[in-house]
């Protein structure tokens, strides 16, 4: 990503441009915060305790694992504790890499305005921003408004799926469970612009479900994503090597 630094804005219209972009993925993104909500009132956790876990955590797919986990059950309170905690921080290492991208601009605005703009960062609202930077945008307050429609969503659908666990089905009976996978391979489909794109993305697939069955979902999503990255990384030519 290029650009002239001290043009970096981060302005009022450009957090409400950004919350308006977001409402494009907003409903799928409130979908899946139903599925969260239900998921986790028939896993025992209170209303607020599921509002409180996607506010803090804010990741679906954490959240669901963490669930997971919390299910599962432990010897120890102690060995519940690191359970969540190594599954929360594998599934959510992408972000390290989602914040280093967004640096060209988070790192020319204050400090309150890129850790709140980060704190709402998500996958959706991440591509649709870097797409807007390519595009000539320059204003960092796009990223946080784009990231506030995202986590509002994501909020609200958690507690109106919760307190509807009474009469709502099972989610895996509406398919609900699917979604992060959709979702992902959304995401894939608009990153992909050359065929050299698809070895990337067949390496990926290969290894994901390898690694998924030997140490499960967290490890699979990180070291299929990072074979894939190396695999990027080794292609790589600068423009003007592969003229």
């Amino acid at each position: 990503m290029s650009g002239n630094p001290s043009s970096v804005t981060f302005t009022r219209d450009g957090v409400r441009r950004g919350f308006i972009r977001a409402q494009s993925f907003s409903l799928g993104i409130f979908v899946y915060g139903l599925a969260f909500g239900l998921i986790a009132a028939q896993a025992g956790l209170s209303a607020l305790q599921a509002v409180m876990m996607s506010a803090v955590v804010y990741s679906g797919s954490a959240q669901l694992a963490a669930v997971g986990v919390l299910g599962a059950g432990s010897t120890s309170l102690g060995a519940l504790l690191w359970a969540l905690v190594a599954t929360i921080l594998v599934i959510n290492a992408r972000y390290i890499l989602f914040s280093a991208s967004l640096r060209p601009w988070l790192g020319q605005v204050s400090a309150v305005q890129a850790y709140s703009t980060l704190y709402v960062l998500g996958d959706a609202n991440w591509m649709m921003s870097m797409r807007a930077h390519e595009a000539g945008e320059r204003d960092a307050g796009f990223v946080f408004g784009s990231g506030l429609g995202s986590f509002a969503s994501w909020i609200v659908g958690t507690f109106l799926g919760h307190i509807a666990v009474g009469f709502a089905p099972e989610p895996r009976l509406l398919g609900l469970d699917f979604f992060l996978a959709a979702f992902a391979a959304a995401m894939m489909a608009g990153m992909v612009h050359r065929r050299g794109d698809l070895m990337i993305v067949a390496i990926a697939a290969v290894i994901a479900p390898l690694v998924a069955h030997v140490w499960g979902f967290g490890a699979a999503v990180v070291i299929a994503g990072l074979a894939g990255g190396l695999v990027a990384y080794v292609r790589y030519r600068p423009p003007e090597q592969a003229a």
